[in-house]
């Protein structure tokens, strides 16, 4: 299936794209994605009519206000055209697929497991920009989504974006530094971005090495100085060369910054880390990503400090930097916390090192806030649980425990903690029995759980 421009498209599907675009402008949402829908559905190719059908979608999904309780409920809803787009693709019936995904994007365009599902229907039915288009969007609301940045990158690949494609694979590096594959799939987009048409099927053909295949010697030298696990402090220079002369080329690309200060970092300069970021980070202000980077290059800083110093047998000195670097993070998680007051990840690691230094109601108001996180819900009630039972409020304690018991289906440690501690708040108001109950809940799948079956033998033999 062919991409089609307006001008080539049938005359139906033109005329319903242009009352559905003009549904659009008078923000007419559901007139305009009945007729965009119809107008694809005699035309899939028609991109410009795909882009603001999404567009619509997306502008009605958030007049809605929906946030992670409708994804949720969005799956439940979707899930047969989900499961059925998924075996039309196994199958390769890309158009029928194709139109199973449109279905659940009409439901939820946000949805990263729908949109998914829509990009390799759109590639199988060869219509990758398509693809390209939905995965943009899920990039753009979802930037540390490992899968999507994978996805985007090989789809921007075969649409011969080998440039896009290097970006999105540099982010993954970014986000997991030490992942080989994401290391593997960088080198290769680099080294497909350096190859040269004229000629490279001549050598390819004549048997040449991966390195004669790329015309650039020194590009060839940096791939494999880039892919090594373990660099040289000779390969670490010519890496940060290699990153200031891109920065040159491109000083508003903020990820080779990012690079370049990870690169300062290996060789143990630290200032010029700091410096790279603090640069980045007046590009691209209240970038969060940059702000992390510069929070982790400093702790790295007194990390290595104190290693030094133990090196050099100077234990009050690296007693003395320890005691500066919990003060750093300290204060660097509060001030990240005010400059980001909806990062619901920063209000968990705050509450965290406010529970941890005892400032319990303090941390109560972190994590109060971090429950609305699907990632750290149950971690969050956990820990309100603890901090109500170290304040001695017994009945909120275990309504927190509770909450967060309920959240968890499978028994793993989590759970055991959680019940544990349920039970330990039942022994502290006297409830024997039902501390017990909690604590036999644990020893039926775990005998050995911390003292869990001191605690149940005593139950049965009465002490």
């Amino acid at each position: 299936m062919a991409e089609i421009d307006v001008a080539d498209a049938p005359k139906k599907a033109v005329d319903l794209f242009n009352k559905g675009f003009g549904a659009f402008e008078r923000n007419n949402l559901d007139y305009a994605i009945d007729l965009l829908s119809a107008s694809l559905e005699i035309c899939p190719g028609l991109l410009k009519a795909r882009r603001f059908l999404r567009a619509a979608e997306i502008k009605r999904f958030k007049a809605k206000k929906a946030g992670f309780l409708a994804h949720r409920l969005s799956i439940v809803k979707g899930m047969p055209d989900l499961t059925r787009a998924q075996m039309l693709v196994k199958a390769g019936k890309g158009d029928e697929a194709l139109l199973a995904a449109e279905k659940l994007l009409r439901l939820d365009p946000l949805n990263v497991r729908f949109i998914r599902a829509f990009a390799e229907a759109a590639e199988l039915a060869g219509l990758p920009e398509a693809g390209v288009q939905s995965l943009e969007i899920a990039r753009d609301h979802y930037p540390a989504d490992t899968a999507v940045l994978e996805k985007l990158g090989a789809m921007y690949q075969k649409v011969g974006r080998n440039k896009d494609a290097r970006a999105c694979f540099e982010q993954l590096c970014e986000l997991d530094p030490r992942n080989p594959s994401y290391i593997k799939l960088l080198k290769d987009a680099m080294a497909l971005e350096s190859m040269r048409t004229d000629g490279w099927e001549e050598t390819a053909e004549a048997g040449g090495t991966f390195r004669e295949m790329i015309r650039d010697e020194q590009e060839a030298v940096r791939l494999e100085q880039e892919s090594k696990a373990v660099k040289s402090s000779k390969d670490v220079d010519a890496l940060i060369e290699d990153a200031l002369a891109k920065i040159e080329g491109e000083p508003e690309n903020i990820n080779y910054y990012r690079s370049l200060a990870r690169l300062y970092a290996q060789k143990h300069a630290y200032r010029d880390a700091v410096a790279t970021l603090e640069k980045a980070s007046e590009i691209s202000s209240g970038d969060p990503e940059v702000a992390a980077a510069l929070t982790r290059v400093r702790v790295q800083e007194f990390e290595y400090a104190i290693g030094q110093a133990r090196e050099a047998g100077d234990e009050a000195a690296a007693q003395e930097h320890e005691q500066r670097k919990a003060q750093f993070i300290f204060d660097d998680l509060q001030e990240r916390v005010k400059r980001y007051p909806n990062d619901l990840n920063l209000r968990f690691d705050l509450g965290l090192m406010m529970f941890q230094n005892d400032y319990f109601n303090e941390a109560i108001q972190q994590f109060q806030l971090a429950q609305r996180s699907p990632k750290h819900k149950v971690r969050a009630l956990y820990y309100l649980g603890l901090c109500f039972k170290a304040k001695k409020q017994y009945d909120l304690a275990a309504e927190q425990l509770g909450r967060a018991a309920a959240d968890l289906e499978l028994m793993d440690d989590t759970k055991k903690s959680i019940l544990y501690e349920l039970g330990a708040v039942a022994e502290a108001v006297g409830d024997a029995a039902e501390a017990a109950r909690y604590y036999k809940e644990i020893y039926q799948v775990d005998i050995g759980f911390k003292d869990v079956a001191e605690k149940v033998e005593q139950v049965y033999s009465g002490s």
